[in-house]
Protein backbone atom coordinates (compact mmCIF):
# COMPACT_ATOMS: atom_id res chain seq x y z
CA UNK A 1 0.00 0.00 0.00
CA UNK A 2 1.22 3.52 -0.80
CA UNK A 3 2.69 5.12 2.34
CA UNK A 4 0.43 8.14 2.09
CA UNK A 5 -2.62 5.90 1.81
CA UNK A 6 -1.45 3.93 4.83
CA UNK A 7 -0.96 7.07 6.88
CA UNK A 8 -4.32 8.42 5.77
CA UNK A 9 -6.15 5.43 7.21
CA UNK A 10 -3.96 4.12 10.02
CA UNK A 11 -2.97 7.47 11.49
CA UNK A 12 -6.47 8.91 11.29
CA UNK A 13 -7.62 6.02 13.47
CA UNK A 14 -4.72 6.58 15.86
CA UNK A 15 -5.65 10.23 16.28
CA UNK A 16 -8.88 9.41 18.04
CA UNK A 17 -7.60 6.51 20.09
CA UNK A 18 -6.26 7.18 23.59
CA UNK A 19 -2.59 6.25 23.73
CA UNK A 20 -0.78 4.69 26.65
CA UNK A 21 1.74 7.55 26.75
CA UNK A 22 1.39 11.19 27.82
CA UNK A 23 -0.29 13.74 25.55
CA UNK A 24 1.98 15.81 23.32
CA UNK A 25 2.27 19.49 24.21
CA UNK A 26 1.22 21.93 21.49
CA UNK A 27 1.00 25.72 21.31
CA UNK A 28 -0.52 27.95 18.65
CA UNK A 29 1.25 31.00 17.28
CA UNK A 30 -1.68 32.99 15.98
CA UNK A 31 -5.31 32.07 15.50
CA UNK A 32 -6.42 34.30 12.63
CA UNK A 33 -6.03 31.85 9.76
CA UNK A 34 -9.29 30.39 8.46
CA UNK A 35 -8.15 26.87 9.38
CA UNK A 36 -7.05 27.75 12.90
CA UNK A 37 -10.38 27.36 14.68
CA UNK A 38 -10.94 23.79 13.52
CA UNK A 39 -7.39 22.80 14.44
CA UNK A 40 -7.74 24.30 17.90
CA UNK A 41 -11.01 22.40 18.42
CA UNK A 42 -9.45 19.16 17.19
CA UNK A 43 -6.49 19.35 19.56
CA UNK A 44 -8.55 20.55 22.53
CA UNK A 45 -10.90 17.57 22.32
CA UNK A 46 -8.19 14.98 21.64
CA UNK A 47 -6.64 13.02 24.53
CA UNK A 48 -3.46 12.81 22.43
CA UNK A 49 -2.75 16.55 22.67
CA UNK A 50 -2.14 18.92 25.57
CA UNK A 51 -2.92 22.44 24.35
CA UNK A 52 -0.56 24.67 26.33
CA UNK A 53 -1.90 27.93 24.96
CA UNK A 54 -2.07 30.47 22.15
CA UNK A 55 -0.27 33.69 21.37
CA UNK A 56 -2.45 36.17 19.48
CA UNK A 57 -2.09 39.97 19.41
CA UNK A 58 -5.43 40.86 17.89
CA UNK A 59 -8.16 41.27 20.56
CA UNK A 60 -10.88 40.56 17.98
CA UNK A 61 -9.27 37.23 17.15
CA UNK A 62 -8.78 36.38 20.84
CA UNK A 63 -12.49 36.97 21.37
CA UNK A 64 -13.26 34.05 19.04
CA UNK A 65 -11.42 31.65 21.32
CA UNK A 66 -12.98 32.66 24.63
CA UNK A 67 -14.75 29.95 26.61
CA UNK A 68 -18.11 29.10 25.14
CA UNK A 69 -17.22 30.19 21.62
CA UNK A 70 -17.45 27.89 18.62
CA UNK A 71 -13.70 28.02 18.04
CA UNK A 72 -12.82 26.79 21.53
CA UNK A 73 -15.91 25.72 23.52
CA UNK A 74 -13.73 24.97 26.56
CA UNK A 75 -11.64 28.06 26.16
CA UNK A 76 -7.91 28.37 25.55
CA UNK A 77 -5.14 29.96 27.61
CA UNK A 78 -3.46 33.02 26.12
CA UNK A 79 0.21 33.74 26.73
CA UNK A 80 3.04 35.73 25.19
CA UNK A 81 4.95 34.24 22.29
CA UNK A 82 8.17 34.21 24.31
CA UNK A 83 6.46 32.40 27.20
CA UNK A 84 5.09 29.67 24.96
CA UNK A 85 8.35 29.18 23.08
CA UNK A 86 10.29 28.93 26.35
CA UNK A 87 7.88 26.36 27.80
CA UNK A 88 9.56 22.94 27.89
CA UNK A 89 6.16 21.25 27.79
CA UNK A 90 5.58 22.61 24.29
CA UNK A 91 6.95 20.12 21.78
CA UNK A 92 4.99 21.20 18.71
CA UNK A 93 4.08 24.71 17.56
CA UNK A 94 1.23 25.21 15.10
CA UNK A 95 1.67 28.45 13.14
CA UNK A 96 -1.83 29.76 12.40
CA UNK A 97 -1.16 33.49 12.07
CA UNK A 98 -1.75 35.67 9.01
CA UNK A 99 -0.01 34.48 5.85
CA UNK A 100 2.45 37.39 5.87
CA UNK A 101 3.72 36.21 9.28
CA UNK A 102 3.96 32.47 8.62
CA UNK A 103 7.67 32.28 7.78
CA UNK A 104 8.67 34.64 10.61
CA UNK A 105 6.67 32.74 13.22
CA UNK A 106 7.97 29.39 11.96
CA UNK A 107 11.56 30.61 12.25
CA UNK A 108 10.94 31.75 15.85
CA UNK A 109 9.50 28.37 16.77
CA UNK A 110 12.34 26.43 15.13
CA UNK A 111 14.94 28.64 16.82
CA UNK A 112 13.29 27.70 20.12
CA UNK A 113 13.75 24.00 19.30
CA UNK A 114 10.10 23.17 18.54
CA UNK A 115 8.69 20.94 15.82
CA UNK A 116 6.46 23.04 13.56
CA UNK A 117 3.13 22.56 11.86
CA UNK A 118 3.11 25.44 9.39
CA UNK A 119 -0.16 26.62 7.88
CA UNK A 120 -0.31 27.09 4.14
CA UNK A 121 0.97 29.01 2.28
CA UNK A 122 4.20 28.83 4.30
CA UNK A 123 5.63 32.16 3.07
CA UNK A 124 4.88 35.00 0.67
CA UNK A 125 8.04 34.36 -1.36
CA UNK A 126 10.37 31.49 -2.16
CA UNK A 127 13.52 32.57 -0.32
CA UNK A 128 11.74 33.07 3.03
CA UNK A 129 10.51 29.51 2.90
CA UNK A 130 13.98 28.25 1.96
CA UNK A 131 15.29 29.83 5.17
CA UNK A 132 12.62 28.02 7.18
CA UNK A 133 13.47 24.68 5.56
CA UNK A 134 17.22 25.17 6.08
CA UNK A 135 16.76 25.94 9.77
CA UNK A 136 14.50 22.91 10.32
CA UNK A 137 17.09 20.67 8.65
CA UNK A 138 19.95 22.23 10.63
CA UNK A 139 18.17 21.66 13.93
CA UNK A 140 16.80 18.25 12.86
CA UNK A 141 13.24 19.33 13.64
CA UNK A 142 10.02 18.33 11.91
CA UNK A 143 8.51 20.90 9.56
CA UNK A 144 5.02 19.91 8.42
CA UNK A 145 2.98 21.89 5.91
CA UNK A 146 -0.71 22.46 6.61
CA UNK A 147 -2.04 21.29 3.25
CA UNK A 148 -5.23 19.64 4.45
CA UNK A 149 -5.72 17.30 1.46
CA UNK A 150 -2.43 15.45 1.87
CA UNK A 151 -4.49 12.85 3.72
CA UNK A 152 -7.56 12.97 1.49
CA UNK A 153 -8.23 9.32 0.52
CA UNK A 154 -9.58 10.26 -2.93
CA UNK A 155 -6.65 12.45 -3.91
CA UNK A 156 -4.21 9.87 -2.60
CA UNK A 157 -5.90 7.11 -4.61
CA UNK A 158 -5.43 9.22 -7.73
CA UNK A 159 -1.78 9.93 -6.94
CA UNK A 160 -1.18 6.23 -6.30
CA UNK A 161 -2.74 5.27 -9.64
CA UNK A 162 -0.66 7.85 -11.49
CA UNK A 163 2.64 7.04 -9.74
CA UNK A 164 2.28 3.30 -10.25
CA UNK A 165 1.58 3.73 -13.96
CA UNK A 166 -1.97 2.42 -13.85
CA UNK A 167 -3.12 5.51 -15.78
CA UNK A 168 -0.26 5.24 -18.27
CA UNK A 169 1.69 8.38 -19.14
CA UNK A 170 0.01 11.37 -17.55
CA UNK A 171 -0.59 14.10 -20.12
CA UNK A 172 -3.10 16.38 -18.37
CA UNK A 173 -4.10 17.34 -14.83
CA UNK A 174 -7.10 19.59 -14.23
CA UNK A 175 -8.23 21.11 -10.96
CA UNK A 176 -10.97 23.57 -10.05
CA UNK A 177 -11.18 25.08 -6.58
CA UNK A 178 -13.58 27.99 -6.15
CA UNK A 179 -15.27 29.69 -3.24
CA UNK A 180 -17.53 32.67 -2.53
CA UNK A 181 -15.69 35.19 -0.38
CA UNK A 182 -17.44 38.14 1.23
CA UNK A 183 -15.98 41.28 2.83
CA UNK A 184 -14.03 41.67 5.07
CA UNK A 185 -12.33 38.38 4.12
CA UNK A 186 -11.84 39.70 0.59
CA UNK A 187 -9.98 42.71 1.93
CA UNK A 188 -7.56 40.54 3.91
CA UNK A 189 -6.84 38.34 0.88
CA UNK A 190 -6.33 41.35 -1.40
CA UNK A 191 -3.06 42.25 0.32
CA UNK A 192 -1.19 39.76 -1.86
CA UNK A 193 -1.01 39.98 -5.64
CA UNK A 194 -1.71 36.27 -6.10
CA UNK A 195 -5.14 36.67 -4.54
CA UNK A 196 -7.37 33.63 -4.50
CA UNK A 197 -4.86 31.49 -6.43
CA UNK A 198 -2.29 31.96 -3.67
CA UNK A 199 -4.81 31.52 -0.85
CA UNK A 200 -7.01 28.73 -2.21
CA UNK A 201 -5.37 27.34 -5.34
CA UNK A 202 -2.55 26.22 -3.06
CA UNK A 203 -4.62 23.19 -2.04
CA UNK A 204 -4.66 21.67 -5.54
CA UNK A 205 -1.24 22.91 -6.62
CA UNK A 206 0.13 20.85 -3.72
CA UNK A 207 -0.80 17.40 -5.13
CA UNK A 208 -0.04 18.51 -8.71
CA UNK A 209 3.49 19.62 -7.85
CA UNK A 210 4.15 16.52 -5.75
CA UNK A 211 3.00 14.32 -8.64
CA UNK A 212 4.52 16.17 -11.59
CA UNK A 213 7.59 17.84 -10.07
CA UNK A 214 9.00 21.21 -11.06
CA UNK A 215 7.24 22.72 -14.07
CA UNK A 216 9.27 23.83 -17.07
CA UNK A 217 6.98 26.81 -17.48
CA UNK A 218 4.17 28.37 -15.45
CA UNK A 219 1.81 30.92 -16.98
CA UNK A 220 -0.42 32.68 -14.43
CA UNK A 221 -3.66 34.48 -15.21
CA UNK A 222 -4.37 36.73 -12.23
CA UNK A 223 -7.53 38.75 -12.80
CA UNK A 224 -10.14 40.72 -10.88
CA UNK A 225 -13.64 40.14 -12.26
CA UNK A 226 -15.94 40.93 -9.35
CA UNK A 227 -17.70 44.26 -8.80
CA UNK A 228 -16.21 44.73 -5.33
CA UNK A 229 -14.20 47.83 -4.46
CA UNK A 230 -11.20 45.92 -3.05
CA UNK A 231 -8.23 44.80 -5.10
CA UNK A 232 -8.58 41.04 -4.61
CA UNK A 233 -7.55 39.00 -7.65
CA UNK A 234 -10.73 36.94 -7.55
CA UNK A 235 -10.73 35.11 -10.90
CA UNK A 236 -7.46 33.27 -11.49
CA UNK A 237 -5.95 30.42 -13.43
CA UNK A 238 -2.54 28.94 -14.18
CA UNK A 239 -1.14 26.65 -16.86
CA UNK A 240 1.79 24.49 -15.79
CA UNK A 241 3.86 22.88 -18.56
CA UNK A 242 5.90 19.71 -18.18
CA UNK A 243 7.65 17.48 -20.72
CA UNK A 244 4.74 15.83 -22.53
CA UNK A 245 2.10 17.09 -20.08
CA UNK A 246 0.16 20.09 -18.79
CA UNK A 247 -1.71 21.00 -15.64
CA UNK A 248 -4.51 23.56 -15.61
CA UNK A 249 -5.67 25.09 -12.32
CA UNK A 250 -8.49 27.58 -11.88
CA UNK A 251 -9.55 29.31 -8.69
CA UNK A 252 -12.17 32.02 -8.23
CA UNK A 253 -13.87 33.56 -5.21
CA UNK A 254 -17.14 34.38 -6.98
CA UNK A 255 -19.08 31.10 -7.21
CA UNK A 256 -22.12 30.35 -5.03
CA UNK A 257 -22.20 26.80 -3.60
CA UNK A 258 -18.63 26.47 -4.80
CA UNK A 259 -17.70 23.53 -2.56
CA UNK A 260 -20.00 21.26 -4.55
CA UNK A 261 -18.08 21.97 -7.76
CA UNK A 262 -14.47 21.51 -6.71
CA UNK A 263 -12.70 18.80 -8.70
CA UNK A 264 -9.37 17.09 -9.29
CA UNK A 265 -8.67 15.04 -12.42
CA UNK A 266 -5.68 13.19 -13.86
CA UNK A 267 -5.68 11.92 -17.45
CA UNK A 268 -3.19 9.39 -18.79
CA UNK A 269 -2.68 7.30 -21.93
CA UNK A 270 -4.20 4.22 -20.24
CA UNK A 271 -6.99 5.82 -18.26
CA UNK A 272 -8.24 8.67 -16.11
CA UNK A 273 -9.21 9.39 -12.52
CA UNK A 274 -11.78 12.01 -11.51
CA UNK A 275 -12.64 13.29 -8.03
CA UNK A 276 -15.82 15.36 -7.82
CA UNK A 277 -16.56 17.11 -5.56
CA UNK A 278 -13.36 16.99 -3.52
CA UNK A 279 -15.31 17.14 -0.25
CA UNK A 280 -18.95 16.56 0.80
CA UNK A 281 -20.34 13.39 -0.77
CA UNK A 282 -17.09 12.86 -2.63
CA UNK A 283 -17.06 10.57 -5.66
CA UNK A 284 -13.98 9.04 -7.25
CA UNK A 285 -14.31 7.57 -10.73
CA UNK A 286 -11.53 5.65 -12.45
CA UNK A 287 -11.82 4.71 -16.12
CA UNK A 288 -9.15 2.35 -17.52
CA UNK A 289 -8.45 0.91 -20.93
CA UNK A 290 -7.41 -2.34 -19.26
CA UNK A 291 -7.17 -3.84 -15.78
CA UNK A 292 -4.43 -2.31 -13.63
CA UNK A 293 -3.67 -2.63 -9.92
CA UNK A 294 -6.92 -3.19 -7.98
CA UNK A 295 -9.06 -1.68 -10.76
CA UNK A 296 -10.85 -3.43 -13.59
CA UNK A 297 -11.08 -2.21 -17.18
CA UNK A 298 -13.77 0.36 -17.84
CA UNK A 299 -15.46 3.01 -15.75
CA UNK A 300 -15.96 2.38 -12.04
CA UNK A 301 -16.74 4.26 -8.86
CA UNK A 302 -14.27 3.70 -6.04
CA UNK A 303 -15.45 3.38 -2.43
CA UNK A 304 -13.61 5.79 -0.17
CA UNK A 305 -13.26 5.83 3.62
CA UNK A 306 -14.63 8.80 5.53
CA UNK A 307 -12.45 11.88 5.64
CA UNK A 308 -12.15 14.66 8.20
CA UNK A 309 -9.98 17.68 7.61
CA UNK A 310 -6.78 18.03 9.65
CA UNK A 311 -7.11 14.68 11.41
CA UNK A 312 -4.48 12.92 9.30
CA UNK A 313 -1.85 15.63 9.49
CA UNK A 314 -2.02 15.96 13.28
CA UNK A 315 -1.97 12.18 13.63
CA UNK A 316 1.12 12.04 11.45
CA UNK A 317 2.84 14.69 13.56
CA UNK A 318 2.10 12.69 16.72
CA UNK A 319 3.45 9.53 15.11
CA UNK A 320 6.57 11.24 13.77
CA UNK A 321 7.49 13.03 17.02
CA UNK A 322 6.93 10.02 19.26
CA UNK A 323 8.65 7.49 17.03
CA UNK A 324 11.30 9.78 15.51
CA UNK A 325 9.92 9.04 12.04
CA UNK A 326 10.17 11.28 8.98
CA UNK A 327 7.08 12.95 7.59
CA UNK A 328 5.47 11.51 4.46
CA UNK A 329 6.34 14.62 2.42
CA UNK A 330 9.97 15.68 2.48
CA UNK A 331 11.47 19.17 2.35
CA UNK A 332 12.46 18.86 -1.32
CA UNK A 333 8.83 18.21 -2.25
CA UNK A 334 7.66 21.07 -0.03
CA UNK A 335 10.05 23.46 -1.76
CA UNK A 336 8.82 22.41 -5.21
CA UNK A 337 5.21 22.89 -4.08
CA UNK A 338 5.85 26.38 -2.77
CA UNK A 339 7.91 27.47 -5.76
CA UNK A 340 5.11 26.24 -8.05
CA UNK A 341 2.49 28.09 -6.02
CA UNK A 342 4.43 31.37 -6.10
CA UNK A 343 4.93 31.06 -9.86
CA UNK A 344 1.27 30.13 -10.46
CA UNK A 345 0.18 33.15 -8.41
CA UNK A 346 2.29 35.58 -10.46
CA UNK A 347 4.38 36.39 -7.37
CA UNK A 348 7.75 34.99 -8.46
Amino acid sequence: MDRRLFLSSALSTAAVTRASHSPLGIAFLGGSHSHAGAKVRLTLKSPEWNVIGMWEDDPKVRERYKKGGRYAPDGIRFASRDELLADKNVQVVAVESGVQNHAHDALRALEAGKHVHLEKPPAVDIESFRRVVRLAEKKKLLLQMGYMWRFHPGINRILEAARKGWLGDVFLVRAVINTNVKPPSRHAMSRLHGGIMFELGAHVIDPIARLMGRADSVTPFIRRSGVHTDQLSDNTAAVLEYPGAMAIVSSASLQPNAHEHRSFEVLGTKGSAYLYPIERETRLEIDLAEQAGPYSAGRQEVNLPSYERYLGEFAEMLHSVRDSKPLSVNSREDLIVHETLVRASGMA
